[in-house]
């Protein structure tokens, strides 16, 4: 298991880890980086009506364990039984967090990513359902402005994160705004 300290000073200085195929552990600090900006965060006209049929009932670290499990189920991953004992190590140290869709009582979609200050780092997210996860992320992103964080950090764009502006910054911009939101005395 990397140590909680450890981790938590990882996302402080900018990197985060990474289970490679051999199962060793690498820390990544990408340039560019991204990450959606909370202000700017776009809701596809699509999805807009899938969150007004209100289809899905948000959870906050309702099932930690089996968001992170759903993460990990996937022929590609970076998510090793180390990283998973990891992060429930931190979020039963409060830092770590699941946002949660579920269906008919069914765990169906979420995310999972670590708090510290005023900045969130979103780790994985699956769906079983269609939208699930995208659901998830709007709730997030609601969760993350009620709360007044200054960052939300995606560590790489993807054509799925571009849809709700997702941006790329140079990491010496990305640093700047770290440094000024893990110091905001905030609380997830």
């Amino acid at each position: 298991m990397i140590p909680p300290e450890l981790l938590l000073q990882g996302y402080r200085l900018g990197v985060f880890p990474m289970a490679m195929d051999d199962g060793t552990i690498e820390w990544f600090s990408p340039d560019p980086r991204a990450i959606l900006p909370l202000d700017d965060f776009h809701v596809p006209h699509a999805l807009r009506r899938v969150l007004r049929k209100k289809v899905f009932e948000i959870k906050i670290d309702n099932r930690f364990s089996k968001v992170i499990e759903a993460c990990a189920a996937r022929e590609d991953t970076w998510i090793n039984r180390e990283i998973t004992e990891s992060y429930t190590r931190l979020h039963e140290l409060g830092y770590a967090h699941s946002v949660e869709a579920w269906s008919k009582n069914k765990l169906v979609g979420g995310l999972y990513g670590v708090a510290i200050g005023g900045a969130f780092f979103g780790e994985s997210m699956f769906h079983h359902i269609t939208d699930a996860s995208k659901i998830a992320l709007v709730a997030l992103v609601e969760h993350l402005r009620a709360k007044k964080f200054a960052l939300l950090d995606t560590q790489w764009l993807t054509p799925h994160l571009q849809q709700f502006g997702g941006i790329e910054i140079s990491r010496n911009h990305y640093l700047r705004l770290l440094q000024r939101a893990v110091e905001l005395p905030l609380k997830f």
